[in-house]
C-alpha cells in the first residue's frame, strides 16, 4: 500500500512578494513557500509541470514528497495549494518539512471490499459510507496509500467501525474518544416499506357495520348531550 513517489525540483526565489511570484509563473514556475523544523521559511520555485503531476496522482495533500535542491534532498509534506480560479492551473504551493519518522497528522482513504459477498447487499441492501477517508496519525515517511474495509460479512443493519479495520501496526486514528463508524448496510427503503404493508393488513380486515338501535330503547333524557351518531361502514361516504 505505498504512495506514488512525489518529487520537486525546486530553485530558491530571491525576490519575495507579490512581483516574485508574478515573475516565477512568467517564468513557467509555481511559487510556493517552505516552512517548518528548525529552519526559517524559504520562497521556492516548482516546475509546474511536476506540480501538476502530482495533483493528477490524487494524493497531493495526503502523501509526502521528496524536495530536491543542487542535490540535497527533504522530506516534505505538501500543505496547501492555491489553483487560479479561471485557468484551474496550480498558483501557489505550501510545503511543509517533516522527518521521516516524525508522526503527522493526514487524511488516508477508505477501500471496501466484500461487495460481491455481502449477504446484505445480496437482500437488496446499500452500501451507505460514513467516512469515505480516516484521519490517522502515522509517521511521515510511512503513510499508507490506503486502509481497507471487509463488508463481505454484513447483514442489514451492520455496520463496520473503525476498530473492525486492520491498520498498519505504526498508525493510529487521530480520533480516541469513540468507535466511529465507517460504513452501514442499510436496508431498501426503511419504514417506507413497511407501511404499505401495515395498510395492506388494515384493508384486509372487513369494517364492521353500525347496528340500529333495538327497538323500544329508551330515548335520551331531557337536557342530556345527543348520543353520537354509529360509525358508516368503511368505503361508504
Amino acid at each position: 500500500m505505498s504512495k506514488h513517489k512525489i518529487s520537486f525540483n525546486v530553485d530558491v526565489r530571491e525576490r519575495v512578494g507579490t512581483g516574485g511570484a508574478r515573475e516565477a509563473r512568467r517564468q513557467g514556475f509555481v511559487p510556493g513557500v517552505l516552512y517548518g523544523g528548525d529552519l526559517a521559511p524559504v520562497a521556492i520555485n516548482l516546475k509546474k509541470a511536476e506540480v501538476i503531476k502530482a495533483i493528477e496522482t490524487g494524493q497531493f495533500l495526503n502523501a509526502t514528497a521528496t524536495l530536491i535542491h543542487k542535490g540535497e534532498k527533504q522530506l516534505v509534506i505538501p500543505q496547501g495549494i492555491q489553483m487560479h480560479p479561471v485557468s484551474d492551473q496550480p498558483w501557489h504551493v505550501d510545503l511543509r518539512r517533516v522527518e521521516p519518522d516524525q508522526i503527522i497528522k493526514v487524511e488516508v482513504p477508505v477501500h471496501f471490499k466484500g461487495q460481491e459477498t455481502s449477504p446484505g447487499l445480496k437482500k437488496g441492501g446499500t452500501l451507505n459510507i460514513v467516512r469515505h477517508a480516516v484521519e490517522l496519525n502515522v509517521p511521515a515517511a510511512k503513510i499508507p496509500e490506503y486502509i481497507e474495509a471487509d463488508i463481505s460479512a454484513l447483514e442489514v443493519g451492520d455496520n463496520i467501525k473503525i476498530s473492525d479495520i486492520k491498520l498498519p501496526s505504526n498508525a493510529t486514528p487521530a480520533i480516541t474518544d469513540r468507535d466511529f463508524t465507517i460504513a452501514t448496510i442499510a436496508g431498501r427503503g426503511g419504514k417506507a416499506e413497511e407501511e404499505p404493508a401495515a395498510a395492506a393488513s388494515a384493508d384486509a380486515v372487513p369494517a364492521a357495520k353500525a347496528k340500529a338501535p333495538a327497538a323500544g330503547a329508551a330515548a335520551p333524557a331531557k337536557g342530556a348531550a345527543p348520543a353520537k351518531a354509529p360509525a358508516k361502514p368503511a368505503g361508504k361516504k
